[in-house]
């Protein structure tokens, strides 16, 4: 009997041993997939910065315009509210130093544009949250090419491009309304022809990634009708049923571009975990 347990028991500590080896050896790589599981999601958090400045600056513009105010209000309200909850997030992501200086840069750029979206509108102010969104939308747009180096992970690219999909649909609607309030300095036309064939090109883009999921196909589906509903908003004459529907198709477009690179920073998670 005694033989038995002891034949047990060292049959117990050999498994345990082996077991603890292999947790041991598996510990470096467990914590290398756990560090890049967070840095996907500080990646999505981080370039969502691109999106809120943008609609930060539409929604300003849209008040001083008298858009649907109550709505415009609402919206402008939420998107401070997020890109203070941002980072907040980012600030317990363990990010390596370049990036976090980087995000660090981009806080106080986005803190200006809060600063200044409390005053009343005014031409003058919304210029000067325009050119403001458009510091962020650059200083993201680098930290996002850095976080892609920094992910050694391919399909980092489509968070890149689907969280630009959702900027460049709020920055083409901020200059529709920039139009509107004859705010349209030199380039803007320019830019907003531009906008418009990335954003096409975007989806082409994210249409032959080879990372795809049902959840992602249909959010591509929507996005696109989406898409044609905002575009032919975009040329009317924008007089008040002009501007309203600009505001409300470029409110379901970003809600459905969110989803979707939502979806994409979920395949990421999978393809590395």
């Amino acid at each position: 009997m005694k033989t038995i347990e002891c034949s047990a028991v060292g049959g117990l500590s050999r498994r345990m041993v082996l077991q603890s080896a292999t947790i041991l050896a598996l510990t470096p790589m467990m914590g290398q997939a756990q560090a890049q599981l967070a840095l996907s999601t500080a990646f999505n958090r981080t370039v969502r910065n691109r999106v809120l400045s943008q609609r930060l600056a539409k929604s300003y513009c849209q008040i001083l315009l008298g858009v649907l105010p109550e709505f415009s209000n609402k919206v402008l309200l939420d998107v401070r509210q997020q890109v203070r909850k941002g980072f907040d997030e980012l600030s317990t992501a363990p990010l390596p130093a370049e990036l976090a200086s980087r995000i660090a840069d981009i806080k106080k750029l986005a803190e200006a544009s809060d600063a200044m979206a409390v005053l009343p509108p005014t031409r003058e102010t919304v210029s000067a949250v325009t050119m403001q969104s458009d510091k962020v939308m650059a200083a993201t747009n680098a930290t996002a090419e850095v976080f892609e180096k920094v992910a050694k992970v391919g399909s980092a690219k489509l968070i890149n491009v689907a969280g630009r999909q959702r900027a460049l649909s709020q920055r083409i609607a901020r200059d529709y309304f920039l139009t509107a309030a004859k705010l349209d300095g030199k380039g803007l036309q320019d830019q907003m022809k531009a906008d418009v064939a990335e954003f096409k090109k975007g989806f082409e883009t994210l249409k032959a990634a080879p990372i795809s999921t049902p959840a992602i196909r249909n959010e591509l589906e929507l996005g696109q009708a989406q898409w044609l509903f905002f575009e032919t908003a975009i040329l009317r004459k924008p007089d008040d049923k002009g501007l309203e529907t600009v505001a409300t198709t470029s409110e379901r477009l970003v809600e459905v571009l969110e989803k979707l690179t939502n979806q994409y920073d979920a395949a990421l998670k999978d393809v590395l975990g």
